[in-house]
């Protein structure tokens, strides 16, 4: 299962517009076949980090090549971020523990 870590500083003058933008983009994430899960997390210095799942490979390059992901991967790059960083790994092993 390969997993997305996002790691990106937003612009201070995008934060208003740069949300109706992910949450158009979460929404569109979960309806793609082989969604997993996405959660985002933000650090004191304002660093955000982003952790995707996808069920495979496949599944994981269609939403990389969905028009309208790679629309708002153009506006993050020319209007919303800083800074980011994107690493692509691949889960060689998991394990978890439910809570009742």
């Amino acid at each position: 299962m390969p997993l997305t870590v996002f790691r990106s500083r937003l612009k201070p003058e995008a934060l208003e517009e740069y949300g109706d933008w992910a949450d158009r983009m979460s929404a569109l994430a979960r309806r793609m076949p082989g969604y997993v899960s996405h959660k985002t997390f933000t650090a004191e210095d304002g660093e955000r980090v982003t952790l995707v799942e996808f069920a495979s490979e496949e599944t994981h390059r269609a939403w990389a090549r969905h028009p309208e992901h790679i629309d708002a991967q153009r506006k993050g790059r020319e209007t919303f971020y800083a800074e980011y960083r994107i690493q692509i790994c691949e889960v060689s092993r998991e394990s978890s523990f439910p809570q009742k």
